[in-house]
């Protein structure tokens, strides 16, 4: 993957913070530790990262540890000898051997077998790993750049990963800042995009955003990050007139009423959740959605005594979600802190 500084876009504090981060520990010839939801960009800030460290000239690559099955990952990695198992009929040279003097991003690392997290730790703390089926020990110097999109510090007091490659791989974290808390940087991202989008159908000019389209893209709380904007806005442009700035913005592409749907399941087998009375139509299904949502909040809210984690938790939102659900309705802040000083009382 060829690093494109473009492609690395913003202007808020926490996004300047986070490259400012990242150009820190790219000197230093030492493992990191990339943390974000999907879509915040970790594969370009981990391309970023070799590209402005003294190994810049040598070879950069990437594995996706949750692409392919555990024995097939540990294969790609170390490589194997003739014969190792079925099917292996000529040596394969894995990505450490040819990363040797370069940098290797392991994507999705949270996902690797115990027996693949020991040979990476044995591979960071002594630079040696042996293929498999094979007896020599071989050395690799490679700096290893580690991404995940889970909590590895809780995977790890529950020992479902390896606390002492945590160690090794944590030199320095670095969290990516999602979309929704950098949210300034919306209106350059979404440009950039459409621009290109309108380059890639032919078209002369791109007209920009209605206020009304810029502000469902400032509103939505976007669980897919910087990718899904990026979709969004293209099959947008794509959709739109190309004389017409862009007002109509698909958020879901799935959103139909004809999409088919499979039943929900309660804990009866083979039962459904009761969704309760229906509706006569018309209704406002979008006004309908917000007073649900509202009410679970302010029902999560109480019964957590307005501690605003525990809320987001009860409803199976990161505590950055829920901030944005807060200031979506504007549900009284000044009102909840009152509660919440009562209930300490």
């Amino acid at each position: 993957m060829a690093y494109d500084a473009d492609e690395l876009i913003g202007e808020s504090a926490v996004f300047l913070q986070t490259l400012d981060a990242v150009d820190a520990v790219a000197a230093l010839n030492k493992p990191v530790l990339l943390v974000g939801e999907r879509g915040t960009g970790k594969e370009l800030l981990a391309s970023r990262l070799h590209y402005r460290s003294p190994r810049w000239d040598s070879v950069f690559l990437q594995m996706n540890c949750a692409a392919i099955s555990d024995d097939l990952l540990e294969s790609e990695l170390f490589g194997h000898e003739a014969g190792a198992f079925t099917g292996a009929a000529k040596r394969h040279v894995g990505r450490f051997e040819r990363a040797h003097s370069g940098t290797l991003f392991l994507d999705e690392v949270a996902t690797t077998a115990t027996r693949v997290q020991e040979k990476i730790l044995r591979l960071i703390e002594y630079g040696q790993f042996e293929r498999l089926g094979g007896n020599e020990t071989l050395v690799a110097d490679v700096r290893i750049v580690a991404a995940t999109n889970q909590d590895l510090v809780a995977l790890a007091e529950n020992n479902r990963f390896r606390v002492d490659l945590l160690d090794r791989l944590a030199f320095d974290v670095i969290t990516i800042p999602p979309l929704r808390e950098r949210s300034d940087d919306i209106p350059l991202l979404a440009e950039f995009f459409a621009i290109n989008m309108a380059t890639e159908l032919e078209r002369e000019f791109f007209h920009g955003f209605t206020d009304e389209a810029m502000g469902e893209l400032f509103d939505h709380s976007w669980p897919g990050n910087v990718r899904e904007l990026k979709n969004v806005v293209e099959r947008a442009v794509y959709r739109n007139d190309e004389n017409e700035p862009i007002s109509q913005i698909v958020l879901d592409p799935f959103e139909s009423p004809y999409r088919p749907r499979e039943p929900l399941l309660n804990g009866n087998k083979g039962g459904s959740i009761d969704a309760g009375p229906r509706q006569r139509l018309p209704v406002d299904m979008r006004e309908e959605i917000e007073q649900i949502e509202i009410q679970w909040i302010n029902e999560a809210l109480e019964a957590n005594r307005y501690n605003q984690r525990s809320a987001a938790e009860a409803l199976g939102l990161s505590y950055h979600q829920f901030r944005h659900y807060l200031r979506k309705y504007d549900l009284g802040s000044e009102k909840r802190e009152n509660r919440a000083e009562s209930a300490e009382e």
